[in-house]
């Protein structure tokens, strides 16, 4: 019986995606699989028998990745499950900047007392007209599952998209209408687009990215939507913009104490996941993947080590290893097999970045021995037997 806690409330839908083999524990101590979504665990201490941790949803900063990989203890994301969700937030995003809805809802609550409103309507009315975004030029920034149904609904909706990704997958290049401008130079984006949208992960190389700089370059009354991550946009650079009206709207789901006091900016409070329909696909991809990781050792959207699949497990015996990525340990595993008289009848080896991730199909169950042996491969920080 393996146990799960769950550190914040878990769709039932994908609760329900685990078998009787599996149970709900309220003890993090005693658990095998952690479900997660915005629980802060860096300052938690990790049990030694926590094989997985599953975060329904796409960011993992709430995770120590390092810490996790270091214990052998595969953390896994569910990238796209919500893509929907905030792609659709995005669009509502960009009418809201576009058109001051905004600041007519508030008007009208300001003045919905006066018996007269319907009269004063028509005379006040002008103050917050817009534009439509039909024939407007957008520059989507990351074509990753997001990005790319912003791009292509932008696209029917009649705008002129360009969208920038250099690491663009194959299937998002697939997914991508023919109709999108694939850009390969940022500055191109900056000069040319009346709204610009961010969806690119946290990193070094990402953090701040829209800086005072960047804005430099863009063109005169902007409208920036952040759906993406807080610190992509340097609030500096964006108080000074808004003032000086270079940018015209900031829309971001992320607000803080210096944006939510900040003219110019529609800040929501980070509703773009937010949705039934999301909560739930985010909680079954995460369900599956665990089961898929617990029960036959494949790996799929991990986060801190790399993907791996051999499908469900036909020989006598399997074992999964998860070690650090150095030379030679593999051919230590495979000598610590054939010493105990094993025949390896399948084996795959991934690696991703400092750590890898080995599976090793026997013409037997291995022994307490032979994963005592294994385990004692200097590099290896967690041997699991599968079958």
């Amino acid at each position: 019986m393996y146990k799960v806690k769950c550190l914040n409330p878990i769709a039932k839908v994908g609760m329900d995606v685990f078998s009787d083999a599996y149970e709900k524990t309220e003890e993090f101590a005693e658990a095998e699989v952690a479900m997660v979504r915005s629980a802060a665990m860096h300052d938690m201490d990790l049990p030694e028998g926590l094989l997985t941790v599953a975060r329904a949803g796409a960011g993992v900063n709430n995770i120590p990745l390092e810490k996790c990989a270091g214990k052998g203890i595969v953390v896994f994301n569910t990238p796209g499950a919500n893509a929907n969700g905030v792609k659709e937030a995005v669009l509502a995003g960009m009418f809201l900047a576009a058109r001051d809805i905004v600041g007519g809802i508030n008007w009208v609550q300001s003045e919905k007392t006066d018996p007269a409103i319907d009269k004063l309507v028509e005379k006040k009315k002008s103050q917050f007209a817009g534009t439509e975004i039909k024939g407007k030029k957008l520059g989507v920034i990351g074509l990753g599952a997001i990005g790319v149904r912003v791009a292509n609904a932008c696209n029917r909706l009649g705008m002129e998209v360009y969208g920038y990704d250099p690491f663009i997958s194959v299937d998002a290049a697939w997914s991508l209408s023919r109709d999108i401008k694939h850009i390969n130079n940022l500055d191109d984006i900056y000069a040319n687009c009346d709204f610009i949208s961010v969806h690119v992960p946290l990193m070094d190389d990402t953090r701040k990215m829209i800086n005072e700089e960047a804005i430099a370059k863009m063109k005169d009354g902007v409208i920036i939507l952040n759906f993406a991550r807080d610190l992509l946009v340097d609030d500096d650079a964006m108080e000074k913009a808004l003032a000086s009206g270079k940018v015209r709207r900031y829309v971001t789901d992320f607000p803080n104490a210096r944006t939510a006091q900040m003219a110019g900016v529609i800040a929501i409070p980070h509703l773009g996941a937010s949705t039934e329909e999301s909560e739930d696909n985010c909680a079954v991809m995460a369900a599956k993947q665990v089961r898929d990781y617990v029960e036959n050792g494949n790996i799929k959207n991990s986060v801190n080590y790399p993907a791996c699949d051999m499908g469900v497990c036909k020989a006598e015996g399997r074992v999964a290893i998860c070690h650090r990525n150095i030379p030679k340990i593999l051919s230590k595993l495979t000598n610590v097999c054939a010493e105990e008289g094993l025949n390896i009848e399948d084996m795959t080896n991934k690696s991703k970045g400092a750590w890898a991730y080995t599976m090793i199909d026997m013409n037997v169950s291995a022994s307490d021995e032979v994963l005592n042996a294994l385990k004692a491969v200097e590099g290896v920080v967690k041997v699991r037997k599968i079958k």
